[in-house]
């Protein structure tokens, strides 16, 4: 059976989201391995919080990372076949080049310690915001963040997560006001998202230029497994493709729809969430309801899984 492993990102985080792999060896020498380049203990953060702590980017960011590949490692050692394709929504890009070979788990650490922290300083706080509108196209959508974006003012669409799923990026005032041209427009909902890192628009790019040369600094290998990159809906088959890749993400948009329809046409029949909760899971029914989502909460769970792909 061909499977698609699907690493999602920032926004899957919950206070304890591991818990039910706290007596998993492999998931504990992850996180510990982890914690010695984060030079903090990422486990306790993740368990004890403080909650509000988990939306901190430089939090956030390495906890999803550590979180899905401890659940990819913990899917090998219970005999999981490689999967077919890879993807991963934004920051999941990492545990998917991971998973595929094309990144050593701890050079992702550092590369995502690095990522996350150039991202919060590239906007000082309570500047950028987030926000998810729900009911419109996604012309309609671009459309009203340009109808707002006077006087060098800047809103853009950063994640097209599903159809009718949008989530827009830039100055906060910019956003807010996008919020309410979509309500004008139509919109079922538009509102604030706790993601104070306006990610995937071009206040970020400042930041993505100072990335690249740590970029080109990190050994990067040629991946072992198809990976499918948000950025432009393509595998990346050189370490230097990847590289680029890795760079242009952080200031255009996800299109996840797209990613998603990509990896069923390569002949996919069944989808994994590797990572903690549904999120998705249920933008990939969204998107296309005939394709099979599995989701794990538990090392049960993907022994369950294991099971049911090898037809036991």
């Amino acid at each position: 059976m061909t499977t698609a492993f699907l690493f999602p990102g920032q926004g899957s985080q919950s206070l304890g989201m591991m818990d039910t792999f706290s007596g998993n060896s492999t998931v504990k020498k992850t996180f510990e391995e982890a914690s010695s380049i984060m030079g903090k203990d990422m486990w306790k953060l993740m368990t004890e919080g403080p909650e509000d702590q988990l939306s901190v980017t430089t939090n956030t960011q390495p906890l999803m990372l550590i979180s899905d590949v401890s659940m990819y490692r913990v899917w090998l050692e219970l005999g999981g076949m490689a999967p077919s394709v890879l993807a991963g929504h934004s920051l999941g890009e990492y545990a998917a080049l991971v998973a595929a070979g094309a990144l050593e788990f701890s050079d992702a650490v550092s590369l995502v310690r690095e990522r996350s922290q150039l991202m919060q300083d590239a906007v000082p706080s309570g500047v950028g915001a987030m926000a998810a509108i729900l009911g419109l196209n996604d012309d309609d959508i671009g459309l009203a963040c340009r109808r707002v974006s006077v006087d060098g003012a800047v809103v853009e669409p950063a994640n097209f997560n599903a159809p009718g799923q949008v989530v827009i990026a830039g100055e906060k005032a910019a956003v807010e006001s996008a919020i309410e041209e979509a309500k004008k427009m139509g919109a079922k909902r538009a509102m604030l998202l706790a993601m104070k890192t306006p990610s995937h628009c071009s206040l970020i790019k400042p930041a993505a230029e100072l990335f690249l040369p740590i970029l080109k600094e990190t050994k990067i290998n040629t991946p072992t497994l198809t990976v499918i990159h948000n950025e432009n809906v393509t595998e990346a088959s050189t370490p230097d493709e990847i590289r680029e890749r890795l760079f242009r993400q952080l200031f255009q948009p996800v299109r996840w729809v797209e990613t998603v329809q990509y990896v069923i046409t390569k002949g996919v029949s069944v989808g994994v969430e590797c990572g903690p909760g549904k999120v998705l899971t249920g933008l990939s029914k969204r998107i296309d309801k005939t394709f099979q989502m599995l989701s794990w909460s538990s090392p049960e769970d993907i022994q369950t899984t294991i099971d049911q792909l090898s037809g036991e």
